[in-house]
């Protein structure tokens, strides 16, 4: 805002010396609205696509896949070359979002199995959600698309802070009502792939592509809760694409005739939905004149997976990798007169960042005794400033962490240590570990400190789906007594 006072000064005072007291008085008012307006809280809307490749945006580069609504969405605001998700996989990426955490703060360490009758597989009740916090300070909030954050009901988004859900808890789900055969509740993860969608906590059925359901419902909250000044919204896109199953509509698949591989194809028409949204979402936001005052962020929740065809260009590994396409995402924000335009921010950022930026923003408190791991980036984009000094990883059941600090990247693995210079190695083919020793050891004190704080995870995974009947007695590890009690960082 401080832009448009310097642009506007000499004209102002060139009014007050030349006219009436009416058009002085005018005058000022034009002056002061577009400053006591950077006063109201922004609307915020995250739209989070799920598996997205690195490379599968065409601001990113992409020749084969173009998506014009997301590129300018980067035109329009900042676009962040090295962004990173706090996990390689969706449900511990998104409850790190979700929070503003690192999720192994709290034991959200993997994917959660599908167990609606256990209340412990979830996000834990001593974090706050992104929509609680916003509560908070007036917003109203809505999921839309996919939570996998606890199926139990006590984990359900209308219990974490959201007023409206529309969508599925599970990780995934097929795209086409003809598909979805369960109008009850699933009993695995398999099945929660064919269960109606749920509106509330009521099953419906539905018409169309899931993508463009999910849009539409967005559009209609919007035009439910637009901003009044006194109640700002916050929608969460959650959408499931390009998210397996590979299913697209045939006029988005033909759209991409030059690309040979067929499900390649597929997965653009995907990806192409996604865009699609994304610009109807803006064209609303325009029409109700809601454009100036409205944070918008795009990203992916982790790496593309590769397997539903997608591409993280030069970068080495895939989801659940710890090598950079397993959890560098593209993402933009954008925000008039908060936010420059058309500008690329080079320096590390992370998903958790978007927590930060809206706390900052909308100005709510933080709980206490849950500091959080994201930052407010608008003054570092001002700044051209660092905000982390290291990037962390924690695969717990693979035994791994990472650390990014500066140029270098260590992967630290039960069997081995690997070293990476990223600025003149993006792809992470050349191993330093042998000729950089001081510098692995230098970077392996700091993991060994960041997992200090850390707990086990709390919860049984989807790789644990078939340990049924486990004692609950022993289940669960010694680091998550001490989270019962309070002992999280």
């Amino acid at each position: 805002m401080r832009y448009f006072v310097s642009a506007n000064t000499n004209c102002i005072l060139k009014l007050f010396m030349k006219t009436p007291l009416q058009l002085m008085v005018l005058a000022a008012l034009a002056f002061l609205t577009p400053i006591l307006a950077a006063e109201v809280p922004p609307n915020v809307i995250v739209i989070m696509a799920d598996d997205l490749g690195y490379d599968d945006v065409s601001y990113q580069g992409s020749g084969e896949i173009q998506t014009p609504h997301i590129d300018q969405l980067a035109k329009d605001g900042v676009s962040f070359s090295n962004a990173y998700a706090s996990y390689c996989v969706c449900g511990p990426s998104r409850a790190g979002f979700i929070t503003g955490r690192y999720q192994d703060r709290f034991g959200f360490g993997r994917n959660p199995a599908w167990r609606p009758q256990d209340p412990e597989c979830g996000l834990s009740l001593e974090e706050n959600t992104l929509a609680e916090s916003l509560k908070t300070v007036g917003y109203r909030s809505a999921l839309i698309g996919k939570w996998h954050l606890g199926a139990h009901d006590k984990f359900h988004p209308l219990n974490r802070g959201f007023d409206e859900f529309f969508g599925h808890l599970g990780g995934g789900h097929h795209y086409w009502q003809h598909k979805l055969s369960l109008n009850r509740q699933a009993k695995n993860e398999q099945e929660s792939y064919h269960t109606f969608l749920m509106r509330g906590r009521e099953r419906e059925e539905v018409e169309g592509y899931l993508t463009d359901v999910f849009t539409a419902e967005g559009i209609d909250f919007i035009k439910r809760h637009r901003n009044n000044h006194d109640k700002p919204f916050f929608l969460f896109m959650s959408y499931n694409a390009p998210h397996a199953p590979l299913d697209a509509p045939e006029d988005l698949i033909a759209e991409f005739s030059h690309i040979e591989d067929p499900k390649r194809r597929i997965y653009a028409g995907m990806v192409k939905a996604i865009d699609n949204g994304v610009g109807r979402i803006r064209s609303e936001l325009a029409r109700l004149g809601l454009d100036k005052n409205t944070l918008i962020t795009f990203l992916s929740d982790n790496g593309g997976p590769t397997k539903n065809h997608s591409s993280n260009g030069k970068l080495r590994g895939k989801k659940a990798s710890v090598y950079e396409g397993g959890f560098r995402i593209p993402m933009v924000m954008t925000c008039k007169g908060i936010l420059p335009e058309n500008k690329v921010f080079h320096k590390p950022v992370l998903s958790l960042d978007v927590f930060g930026t809206i706390a900052a923003l909308a100005k709510f408190e933080i709980l206490p005794g849950r500091p959080l791991d994201g930052t407010n980036l608008i003054p570092h984009i001002e700044n051209n400033s660092l905000p982390h000094e290291s990037i962390h990883l924690r695969k717990y059941d693979g035994q791994v962490s990472v650390v990014r600090h500066g140029a270098y990247k260590l992967i630290a693995k039960r069997d081995g240590r690997e070293l990476f210079n990223l600025n003149s190695d993006l792809s992470e083919e050349k191993n330093l570990i042998s000729s950089q020793p001081e510098k692995a050891k230098e970077l392996e004190k700091k993991i060994k400190s960041w997992e200090s704080e850390l707990l086990d995870p709390s919860f049984r995974g989807l790789d644990m789906e078939a340990w049924h009947n486990y004692d609950e007695k022993n289940f669960y590890p010694k680091s998550v007594a001490q989270h019962k009690d309070g002992a999280s960082k």
